[in-house]
């Protein structure tokens, strides 16, 4: 009996066991089966915009600093005490051409004038005397003498050292007036002051500076050109403007006094040299008048030292394709909505572009759709939905949901009108 027991307790976990796979079977076998889900993908929604085929005029966009075309040193070419300052010779004073800025004492010029008179004025009465006795000299030779007279008979060689010393005297003069006039120092052209290092009683010495002034009948901006942004110019390096040839208009602009400013300029000529620093060529613009007729227009004055943004008007391209800025993926690649609703995938040949939209030349077609919207895992070919940018959905560039039953294509349909306000919806957030 007991041996019986022990033999049923040995066989108890095998039977245990076969129960447990028994239990696995038959749920395995008689399970119901699972319905089989829709294969295709749910089409994603996009939104695109359609593509321009135009002529356009490039632009090129760059910055710069206004700096004054004329600018020099005020120095005096004589010494002595500064005896007189125009009240205009302050920073920022304006001038104009030829008047007095700083006069120095002139006593002392006024004394070397007056000596160099009487110096003259001796010599022209050693002239007369030795033409008198040049004269006497002649006649008492042909008098008394006999054959050819010697030059130094006739009193040539004092003649000709009296004409030279009238004429060293003249000089002295000359240059005591010289010294008088430059006692009164002034610049050669309109401007401006701008910076003032001498005043009233300083005694200055030729070469000292007094200060620094800039004209005010032209400024100039040095701006930054990239090759890409030279080629768009369609202008050679060695550049210089001329009536024959005149160079691209340029609009500058800045924030001035909290309002927007914009000025006419005209791209005049380019640097001898790229700069070995950045490897950029610099063009120079000019803007005539920029405290006269540049300031009714731009509604003030250019000042100098602004720093101003630039757009310079660069080569038409015929025929090009502008699409919105954000079509383009990664650097040549844009995605266009087909026929049918699949995703084309283009590598298009970039021209130009900024922050609002991208020039090409090729790769997409007048009558394409290219997709503004993000895009997960991206490939041709794959099914989309097409909105517009007003969020209306393009029914002929938009993939439908197939499914296996007549049902879910009846729902499919009944569902498409609340569906397309959900995934334009879903595809604005995105784009956000």
């Amino acid at each position: 009996m007991m041996k019986s027991t022990g033999r049923l307790l040995l066989l108890l976990p095998v039977f245990l066991i076969l129960a447990f796979l028994g239990a696995l079977y038959a749920m395995f076998v008689f399970a119901p089966e699972p319905e089989r889900a829709n294969a295709e993908p749910r089409p994603v929604a996009v939104f695109a915009a359609p593509v321009e085929n135009t002529n356009v005029t490039l632009t090129v966009t760059t910055q710069g600093e206004v700096r004054p075309l004329t600018q020099i040193n005020l120095v005096p070419q004589v010494s002595g005490r500064i005896v007189y300052v125009n009240p205009n010779f302050i920073e920022g004073g304006f001038f104009e051409a030829g008047e007095t800025l700083v006069q120095i004492d002139e006593a002392d010029y006024r004394l070397s004038v007056t000596r160099a008179q009487a110096q003259v004025a001796q010599a022209q009465q050693a002239l007369v005397r030795e033409r008198a006795e040049a004269d006497l000299a002649a006649s008492e030779w042909e008098e008394l003498g006999e054959g050819e007279a010697s030059a130094l008979t006739l009193r040539e060689p004092q003649l000709a050292q009296a004409r030279a010393s009238l004429a060293a005297a003249e000089a002295q003069l000359q240059e005591a007036r010289l010294g008088l006039e430059r006692t009164r120092i002034s610049a050669p052209f309109d401007g401006r002051v701008r910076t003032k290092s001498a005043d009233l009683g300083q005694f200055v010495s030729p070469g000292t500076p007094l200060g620094e002034v800039f004209g005010t009948a032209a400024v100039q901006i040095r701006l930054p050109l990239t090759d890409d942004q030279l080629s768009m110019l369609h202008i050679p390096v060695a550049f210089q403007s001329s009536d024959e040839n005149p160079g691209p208009a340029v609009s500058i602009s800045a924030v001035l006094a909290g309002q927007y400013r914009e000025w006419h300029a005209e791209l005049v000529r380019t640097d001898s040299s790229i700069d070995t620093q950045t490897r950029v060529l610099y063009a120079i613009a000019r803007v005539d008048d920029p405290y006269g007729v540049a300031a009714e227009e731009g509604g003030s004055p250019l000042p100098v030292g602004l720093f101003v943004d630039a757009e310079i008007q660069g080569r038409e391209v015929i025929n090009a394709y502008v699409l919105p800025r954000s079509a383009l993926r990664g650097s040549d690649t844009v995605y266009v909505a087909q026929i049918g609703g699949t995703l084309g995938v283009r590598t298009v040949s970039v021209i130009t572009s900024d922050p609002d939209r991208l020039v090409i030349s090729g790769g997409v077609s007048a009558d394409d759709l290219v997709v503004t919207s993000p895009i997960r895992a991206a490939s041709d070919g794959m099914r989309i939905r097409t909105f517009d940018q007003a969020g209306e959905l393009i029914a002929e560039r938009s993939a439908v949901i197939v499914t296996d039953s007549d049902d879910a294509d009846v729902n499919e349909d009944a569902a498409t009108t609340g569906s397309e306000g959900n995934d334009s919806a879903q595809v604005a957030s995105a784009n956000n």
